[in-house]
């Protein structure tokens, strides 16, 4: 997986497993459009978290506020309530854990109890502390393309270039996590499928992955149970088919977005995906040519956008959890 080995602020099994990694969605929320809140008491969502690992998965997603569209933000003193202790007793467990949080305070909180990456929706968007934490605590990094909270996001689905823009944006943020002071070894990208992208605009980011991956960091993509998979499979009526009837459709992402190279997928339901990112990583290795690297990935139609190695380099030319 390119990039991949130089994600130093992660464990090793994180880093380098042969495969794509299945990141496991613990939702601490009330209101979660997956779940309706089944896991919003601790002890049920610790429990779910260790099914979860059970089922396949390398780490788990912690997270306690709804960012499903539409959704109002929560104080942070009830987001970090919901999810350190989860965070503190999965570590203690043994897991790998996430914490999927906007806000700087609630990253640092979780990292201090033990998580060993901030998958933060906004990029450092919302707070302007985040990116000063994640510097600090050197813990991992995801900064996913954002444009806007849940309450708005929709109404910021204007593109020229979908693949386009969202690499640009998303090499702007790099640059600035760079100024802030975070090594590109602690930086994984996700495009951001289904935030600020109601339909049609997530399939071209899809299709196009390998274009992102080539850009030389790691990349987590997170499909399962969005929007625009429930429109895909609606029936005759027209009706999107409910979140949980849409894990098969999720696998099959995870399948491809494994054969193109992304470090880790987010998913609700994880024995699927396990099992997908095996055979996708199979299919790379028998198709790559004798003393290659299986994860090697090309790139075709689009000008790159390179996020570059060193410190301070420019770049070149259905939101739901």
């Amino acid at each position: 997986m390119p990039g991949v080995e130089r994600l130093t602020a992660l464990p090793a099994a994180l880093r380098a497993p042969g495969r794509t990694l299945v990141m496991g969605v613990v939702n601490v929320t009330p209101d979660s459009f997956s779940d309706g809140g089944r896991w919003f008491d601790a002890d049920a969502a610790v429990a779910h978290g260790l099914e979860l690992l059970g089922q396949g998965a390398d780490l788990l997603d912690v997270g306690g506020e709804s960012t499903r569209p539409g959704a109002a933000r929560v104080p942070v003193d009830e987001e970090r309530g919901r999810v350190l202790p989860v965070v503190r007793r999965l570590v203690a467990a043994g897991a790998a854990v996430s914490v999927d949080t906007t806000r700087a305070s609630v990253a640092e909180a979780a990292v201090d109890a033990g998580a060993v990456l901030v998958n933060d929706v906004s990029g450092g968007m919302a707070d302007p502390g985040m990116a000063a934490v994640v510097a600090r605590t050197g813990a991992a990094y995801v900064a996913m393309h954002w444009r806007g909270h849940a309450d708005v996001m929709d109404a910021h689905d204007r593109y020229d270039d979908v693949v386009a823009d969202v690499r640009r944006e998303l090499a702007e943020r790099v640059v600035a996590l760079r100024r802030a002071g975070v090594r590109d070894e602690q930086v994984v990208l996700d495009p951001g499928l289904g935030f600020a992208k109601t339909g049609a605009s997530n399939w071209p980011l899809l299709a196009h992955l390998p274009e992102l991956v080539a850009d030389g960091l790691p990349v987590l993509v997170g499909a399962s149970r969005k929007r625009f998979l429930g429109h895909l499979l609606a029936g005759a009526d027209g009706r999107p088919v409910p979140p949980a009837a849409r894990d098969h459709a999720t696998a099959a992402v995870t399948a491809l977005a494994a054969a193109a190279g992304v470090w880790a997928v987010r998913v609700h339901e994880v024995a699927a995906s396990a099992d997908a990112v095996r055979v996708a990583a199979a299919w790379r290795a028998a198709g790559a040519p004798p003393g290659s690297t299986a994860g090697t990935t090309t790139k075709a139609g689009r000008a790159t956008v390179r996020v570059g190695h060193a410190a301070g380099r420019t770049p070149g030319p259905e939101g739901v959890r």
